[in-house]
């Protein structure tokens, strides 16, 4: 009975990983793609498009459930916000720099908490948020402790996604309570919605970018499918793995998300971080992994 149980823990811990992998190195598809005609934001609609689609066909009274919950509303805008921009900011910016700035996230989830679920905000989170934010200032500064102020577009959306992913797990857990498939039918159709609705309006606003483009030829389509595929795949195995594993446990080994992403860049030459850009980065890395012990210890 023991080794079963171990069995399907290391299971359920692998499902997690190979999130992790595909996410961490999502950015590979996400740029080839780019280069090839088909903006981040297509990407996007596409395969939350399919996510959405499966979920229907798995469980069609999601969307009834949906449709009754008015406080879903809120998770698919902030998941929506979080896929777009985290896929535009990887598709056109320095991967572990964007990586870094949306893993800032625990910091807005203790701000978020304190707003919408009036957690108290103690000593111990404070230092972690500031802990946070001393790394941002040394990434937004490639290194030196200058005024934080996002060098680009990428960054800034790096930056909001992050925040968005906060307000997401705030608001999940404000509405746990709530059918498992109407929240994964929110978080994914809040993709599909959003995706189309910010094509439209940087056309209008600015004009044709990378990032609205869509002019695949044959390889793309075949790329862009394989993607679809890998993410709905991954988001499989996240079920699976988070019915399965202890919160904080999950928690750290989605944090190999960053460490695929580090390694991944550097070998193929996408990211040109100094070591007090990367010294930062540790600063977020330190914060986060602070908040998920605090997490498992109870203390908070």
């Amino acid at each position: 009975m023991g080794a079963r149980t171990g069995n399907a823990i290391a299971l359920a811990a692998l499902a997690a990983l190979v999130n992790a992998t595909v996410w961490g190195a999502s950015w590979i598809p996400l740029k080839w793609l780019s280069a090839h005609a088909v903006g981040a934001l297509w990407v996007t609609f596409v395969a939350f498009a399919l996510c959405t689609l499966a979920i229907l066909v798995a469980s069609p009274r999601a969307w009834g459930a949906l449709a009754r919950d008015r406080a879903l509303g809120g998770i698919a805008l902030a998941a929506g916000l979080t896929n777009v921009c985290f896929n535009v900011a990887l598709a056109t910016g320095d991967v572990v720099r964007s990586i870094l700035l949306f893993y800032l996230m625990p910091a807005w989830v203790v701000l978020l908490a304190r707003s919408l679920l009036a957690e108290p905000i103690t000593g111990a989170a404070l230092g972690r948020v500031v802990l946070a934010l001393a790394g941002a200032v040394l990434v937004l500064g490639d290194g030196q402790w200058i005024a934080p102020w996002p060098k680009g577009v990428a960054d800034g959306l790096a930056i909001a996604g992050g925040f968005a992913f906060g307000l997401n797990n705030v608001l999940l857990r404000k509405h746990r309570d709530t059918p498992a498939e109407a929240r994964a039918l929110a978080m994914f159709g809040g993709a599909v919605v959003l995706a189309p609705i910010a094509i439209v309006l940087v056309r209008l606003i600015v004009g044709p970018i990378e990032a609205t483009r869509f002019a695949p030829d044959a390889r793309a389509f075949l790329v862009l499918a394989g993607f679809a595929f890998a993410v709905l795949f991954a988001n499989l195995a996240l079920q699976y793995g988070a019915a399965r594993l202890p919160a904080n446990v999950l928690s750290l080994i989605m944090l190999s998300e960053i460490l695929v992403a580090t390694l991944s860049a550097w070998a193929l030459g996408a990211s040109m971080l100094g070591p007090g850009a990367l010294a930062g980065g540790a600063l977020i890395m330190a914060a986060t992994l602070l908040a998920l012990f605090a997490q498992r210890s109870g203390a908070e």
